[in-house]
């Protein structure tokens, strides 16, 4: 009878010893996980702390900025922009008027746009090789060049505007003279003003005027007719380029335009830049 209770303790013991053993073995597996977890813990919190603890630590003598130096910054930063803007939109104006002169100057210079060269008179001081009149000297053995005229009016302007003369023919370095007629169909006093352009365009380099009505104010009263001159040569260091090969026929044209001023009391040209 005695033996029967016995086994059952027996038993017993031996399954609870089984089962603290499983717990044992699963504590063992779970202790590095659970290290890794309270260092990984841990190295967060001094990572989020270590900013907290260098503002703390600030050098000794160094202070922070009031308000007052900070306004007086913001003040310092503020004039330069103002400065950089004022000498910028200054500096735009100044060249929005200057640019209608400058245009001119350098068209009539160089012949860009068609724009025939200016002849200038020459100092005491410029070479022989600059002096436009040791270039005014017919060259006899060269082809004469054809000169054609052509004239045209704006819409706007009620003014009957021809050449005189349909063409010229002209050596080079040889100058020549040529009219305009411009009538005023209107009852009122009409101010125009000229451009002109020459073509083909390579040719507008050595299209030198000595004198011109063109760029300036014309004013012709009611039914009035007036005669417009036009004294030019053709520089003769056109032979020497190759791009005027084959080049007989020339052709100036105006255009005239009815004068419009801006706010100055200037006149706006038609084809140059407007500065109103």
């Amino acid at each position: 009878m005695n033996s029967i209770p016995r086994l059952g303790r027996q038993i017993a013991a031996e399954a609870l010893n089984g089962w603290s053993c499983l717990l044992c073995r699963s504590g063992s597996a779970m202790g590095p996980r659970l290290r890794n977890v309270a260092q990984r813990q841990q190295r967060r919190f001094l990572c989020e702390s270590a900013p907290k603890k260098q503002q703390q630590q600030r050098p000794q003598g160094q202070t922070i900025p009031g308000m007052d130096q900070m306004n007086e910054v913001y003040k310092r930063r503020n004039r330069s922009t103002a400065y950089y803007t004022i000498s910028i939109i200054l500096g735009t104006v100044a060249f929005s008027y200057g640019s209608v002169p400058m245009y001119k100057m350098i068209c009539q210079t160089t012949g860009w746009g068609g724009q025939p060269v200016r002849a200038h008179g020459g100092g005491s001081f410029i070479s022989s090789d600059s002096d436009p009149a040791l270039k005014l000297e017919p060259v006899t053995d060269a082809k004469r060049i054809r000169v054609t005229f052509s004239a045209s009016v704006s819409d706007l302007l009620p003014w009957k505007f021809t050449p005189q003369q349909r063409e010229v023919r002209v050596l080079p370095g040889e100058t020549a003279l040529a009219f305009y007629t411009a009538t005023n169909r209107s009852d009122k006093d009409i101010v125009g003003v000229a451009t002109y352009s020459v073509t083909p365009a390579q040719v507008a380099p050595y299209f030198s005027k000595i004198q011109c009505f063109c760029f300036e104010e014309q004013r012709l009263q009611a039914n009035e007719t007036v005669d417009m001159p036009v004294f030019f040569y053709l520089d003769p260091d056109l032979l020497k380029d190759l791009n005027m090969k084959g080049i007989e026929t020339v052709t100036l044209n105006y255009t005239f335009f009815k004068a419009r001023y801006d706010g100055n009391g200037k006149v706006n040209i038609p084809g140059l830049p407007d500065v109103s």
